[in-house]
């Protein structure tokens, strides 16, 4: 009998001993088959990217630009630096007007630039009317480009967030970290605020008002004095900045810039002295202390004027986005840094678009 319950225990434990061994070589099946396509585990283990940041590289980030045909080649140097310098799926969205479509598509498309993902917008002029003054001896100087920015929702109406900036850039790091800005609540735009920037503190010296908001608007006006708002209050630049589209949205962003360029036409309420675009004013009323701060690297300016010559080239190549704003621009015949522009352009293909040069390097090239 005792002979006969031990052969009975040997055998229990060697049928379980035998289940569990099956069990243990079906889970190292698994691993193996899900770790590796040929079922063989690396030597060296390396770790899998973390689920968050596959997510961040595969969500869409929608970059929008503006591509007038006088300055188109500066849009593609800044696509092109964008796009050479980040893994994400970036989507541009480039908004021009009619005439100008069928020469951003050859351009695109016959370059290297042909695996690009972007939409190409019509901008209807149309919707500015009664809202920007208009001089009939003047009227070719309106941009009308230049306001696309203030119709984001519009432009990309199913994204969440995006990222406006301006023809006259060039990304020199990945645009997913700009995308990634935090937004305070309640916030709808983040922008680079002008009087404690890295770029102002020794670029911007004799440049009078231009950092803050009596150099943008006309404190004389009624209408702006009882907005009671400080004049010293340190003004920003809209030519790059990132755009929550739902608080945008919620808020009515647009409907009120609108507001505030209508009144300017009937009132005057922009400053006589104003040097910048005519695009700041309403900008700054409706974002009076209700906007967040992007990092001032991430928008390195004023190389389009005098003080960009004062930027070391170290301090160049350190910037992660770098901003040709100002009279003179990098496609142009003295705008500093023009050789770092340059790195990132793509020649026209149909040669309608040219580089201006100065007279001595035109006649060394012959």
């Amino acid at each position: 009998v005792n002979i006969s319950i031990l052969i009975v225990a040997v055998v229990i434990f060697l049928l379980v001993l035998h289940h569990n061994f099956l069990g243990l070589s079906d889970f190292l099946k698994r691993e193996l088959s899900d770790s590796s396509p040929l079922g063989l585990q690396p030597i060296d283990f390396i770790p899998a990217i973390p689920q968050r940041l596959t997510d961040e590289r595969n969500k869409e980030i929608s970059v929008v630009i503006a591509a007038s045909d006088e300055r188109l080649g500066g849009a593609i140097a800044a696509m092109n630096s964008i796009y050479r310098n980040t893994r994400s799926n970036v989507v541009f969205h480039i908004v021009t007007l009619n005439d100008t479509v069928d020469h951003l598509r050859v351009w695109l498309s016959n370059t290297a630039l042909k695996n690009l993902k972007y939409r190409i917008l019509d901008f209807d002029p149309r919707v500015l009317e009664g809202k920007v003054p208009v001089d009939p001896e003047k009227a070719d100087t309106l941009k009308p480009l230049t306001f696309a920015r203030f119709y984001l929702p519009s432009l990309v109406p199913h994204a969440e967030k995006a990222i406006y900036v301006d023809d006259d850039v060039i990304v020199q790091d990945d645009i997913l970290e700009l995308y990634n800005t935090p937004l305070k609540p309640g916030h709808a735009a983040a922008f680079s605020d002008d009087c404690d920037s890295t770029t102002n503190k020794f670029a911007v010296r004799g440049a009078g008002n231009q950092y803050n908001y009596i150099g943008f608007l006309d404190y004389k006006k009624e209408t702006i004095r009882k907005l009671a708002m400080k004049a010293s209050t340190c003004s920003f630049n809209p030519g790059v900045f990132v755009a929550n589209l739902t608080e945008w949205k919620l808020q009515n962003i647009t409907k009120q810039l609108e507001k505030w360029m209508t009144l300017n036409v009937a009132e005057e309420l922009y400053s006589k002295t104003l040097a910048g675009s005519i695009t700041t004013p309403p900008l700054l009323i409706v974002f009076y202390k209700q906007h967040s701060s992007i990092d001032p690297m991430w928008n390195v300016r004023h190389l389009g004027s005098s003080a960009g010559k004062r930027y070391s080239p170290q301090f160049v190549k350190a910037a992660k986005l770098l901003h040709w704003n100002g009279h003179f621009k990098p496609w142009g015949r003295t705008a500093s840094y023009a050789e770092v522009w340059e790195k990132w352009y793509i020649p026209d293909p149909t040669g309608k678009f040219s580089l201006l040069r100065r007279h001595s390097e035109a006649y060394e090239a012959k």
